[in-house]
């Protein structure tokens, strides 16, 4: 079955003034609808590949191409319109199982954002910054990955993209501002979900 791209939980200009309308419209329809369009043909050709060499061939578009729509499917809903601006529950931690494990694990709500948003803008070149649920040691844990790479060491409570795509026509080369601004706008409620699924063991 074809993978389709999926509608976003919210107006294209309702992350304003945080993600541009131009940003939004632009990652969604273009960026995020190029890697299922791609995603689609590299499973329809791994699917009459006649030979090991031909499948081999095609496995690093699966896993761009595938991570890519893994990746921004979550990304849409790690988001929501700002409370900072009337519009929504976007920035807001509420008291409760995941503050209480990022206050433990981190120190505070603050002292995490500053480690997260580091540690993502460090990244070289093009990829993702995590919030993630680390299955073995049952600890919310900050990582990386590259390109369109999928978190896989860990189950993802909380995704950044950190590709030019994701904010230059908005902040140009400044990273920093724009991770300090993406805040504003992350559906908390979303991760406390995802993060009590992660507790109790279902897949992600």
């Amino acid at each position: 079955m074809a993978h389709v791209l999926p509608d976003l939980p919210y107006a294209y200009d309702a992350l304003e003034p945080f993600i541009s309308k131009q940003i939004m419209e632009l990652h969604h329809k273009k960026h995020h609808q190029t890697y299922v369009n791609a995603l689609n043909a590299a499973e329809q050709a791994y699917a009459k590949a006649s030979t090991p060499k031909e499948r081999i061939a095609l496995q690093s578009a699966l896993k761009f191409n595938g991570g890519g729509h893994i990746n921004h499917s979550l990304f849409w809903k790690n988001l929501a319109p700002a409370a900072s601006e009337g519009k929504g529950n976007g920035g807001v931690l509420r008291d409760g199982p995941l503050k209480e494990a990022i206050t433990k694990t981190f120190g505070s709500f603050d002292s995490f954002k500053k480690e997260f948003n580091a540690t993502t803008a460090a990244i070289q070149g093009s990829g993702w910054g995590w919030l993630g649920y680390n299955p073995q040691t049952k600890v919310l844990e900050i990582t990386t990955t590259a390109n369109q790479d999928p978190l896989l060491s860990h189950v993802p409570i909380i995704g950044v993209d950190i590709w030019e795509h994701a904010f230059y026509l908005q902040y140009l080369n400044v990273k920093a501002d724009y991770l300090n601004a993406i805040w504003n706008v992350i559906n908390f409620d979303e991760a406390e979900k995802r993060f009590l699924e992660a507790q109790s063991g279902a897949k992600l």
